[in-house]
């Protein structure tokens, strides 16, 4: 059981770790790569460790001095591995790559946690099988584990996607790298989009057009590149909030990815009424970088969160739900059913914590109703196994009038390892 207590003023400077989109991507994309691509800042939290074990099992030499990795490339075909590659809680990496796996002359399994194991993976099977990869899986090919055995010429495909997923979007992708024929994919809205922009930093021709991708003639990827990630806008998310409703905060956040179809939390933020400032855009590898100010905020104003806005803050909603019970008036939140598939049911997983708050919500299939202006009495409250949930409301708990207790925070260790140490830097 973990104890947060109210506190005072948060105060300072803060990089919070790098990205965690990013840094799976420099590892599958450097390993597949003809080159040796160096990582720095990369971040070690197990879910980006379990994606750069995995590749180690595919035959791929990669070295960590703790300061840099750097990746050898083998191309794009790779070594079978010799067991299981376990994914751990990454969604990301199972989904991304069973795409590169799908393009592979050999048989391969993977599997996950207990929550991994609750995920969908149809989403990405029945692409990837079209295309002529044979994926098996629990449940009719629905959940993990998941076998695949690859076909090194694929079949081309124009995918439209039910749903707006850089998971789905990135796997049908790089499947196609495994094909001359034409590859794309239609979103019904746009995701996120680091899977273009790195393919193109890797020589790939790689078109966007509205809400399609598509792959040009050169799809092999080459080069000795340098990548240098930069800070997770999903991590800073938690601090951002923090410094808005803890009475007398100021905070700077360096180096944080201002990837458009990542800044929906801004937006919000600047809706509700928060004090933020955006100083020294810059960039990296093809990637908009930037300096965040976010100080103490008291006239916050409740909003509507729908559409397309929604799969550019999937991520930040728990931590936008903390902070919508801090505005005058209510904050409704629609169009979000993806988040029942999440680490947790997010939906209910933030629903459930708030009412033992004392937060006045309502559930609704793909979103909620919260009243602002709401005390938060304290209590307890749970992390379902999701880091995302946990650290909302460790969050929440600095605000609360009375002590709030969480059951597990170890869940946090998969995104953001020193998230405690470094909310102690920030207490004054």
């Amino acid at each position: 059981m973990f104890n947060v207590k109210s506190i005072g003023p948060l105060k300072g400077v803060l990089r919070v770790p790098s990205d965690k989109s990013v840094s799976h991507r420099a590892l599958m994309f450097g390993s597949i790569n003809k080159g040796v691509v160096s990582v720095k800042n990369f971040l070690r939290s197990e879910d980006c460790l379990n994606t750069l074990k995995a590749f180690i099992s595919l035959g791929v030499d990669i070295k960590d001095n703790g300061e840099v990795i750097v990746i050898k490339g083998k191309g794009k075909f790779l070594d079978e591995p010799f067991d299981i590659l376990d994914m751990g809680n990454s969604g990301t990496s199972i989904r991304l790559i069973s795409g590169i796996l799908s393009g592979q002359s050999f048989y391969s399994v993977l599997t996950g946690d207990k929550y991994l194991k609750r995920r969908p993976m149809d989403r990405i099977a029945i692409p990837l099988k079209s295309m002529g990869a044979q994926i098996y899986g629990r449940e009719e090919g629905r959940y993990p584990p998941l076998t695949i055995i690859g076909k090194p010429r694929l079949s081309g495909i124009t995918y439209k996607s039910p749903k707006a997923s850089a998971q789905v979007k990135s796997s049908v992708i790089l499947a196609g790298l495994y094909t001359d024929e034409p590859v794309s994919v239609i979103e019904p809205a746009k995701s996120r989009d680091h899977t273009e922009r790195m393919l193109k930093a890797f020589g790939v021709d790689v078109n966007v057009k509205g809400l399609e991708v598509t792959l040009g003639k050169n799809r092999q990827l080459s080069g000795n590149l340098e990548i240098n990630i930069p800070a997770d806008i999903s991590s800073a998310a938690f601090f951002m909030v923090a410094a808005a409703i803890v009475p007398g905060s100021e905070i700077f956040l360096k180096d944080v990815i201002l990837n458009p179809t990542r800044t929906g939390i801004l937006d919000v933020m600047k809706d509700m009424g928060v004090d933020c400032e955006i100083e020294n855009r810059r960039f990296f590898l093809g990637e908009e970088v930037g300096d965040i100010l976010v100080k103490y905020s008291k006239n916050l104003r409740g909003v509507t969160i729908e559409g397309d806005l929604i799969p550019r803050l999937i991520d930040e909603i728990p931590v936008i739900a903390v902070l919508a019970t801090q505005c005058e008036g209510e904050t409704l939140i629609r169009d979000a059913k993806e988040l029942r598939v999440k680490e947790s049911d997010r939906i209910s997983s933030i629903v459930f914590n708030l009412k033992n708050l004392g937060i006045n919500v309502e559930e609704f299939p793909d979103g909620m109703a919260i009243m602002g202006k709401s005390v938060i009495n304290g209590g307890k409250f749970s992390s379902f196994g999701d880091h995302r949930i946990a650290m909302s409301f460790i969050i929440a708990g600095l605000i609360s009038k009375n002590e709030t207790f969480m059951d597990d925070i170890k869940c946090i260790e998969t995104s953001y390892p020193g998230f405690l140490n470094d909310l102690k830097k920030l207490i004054t």
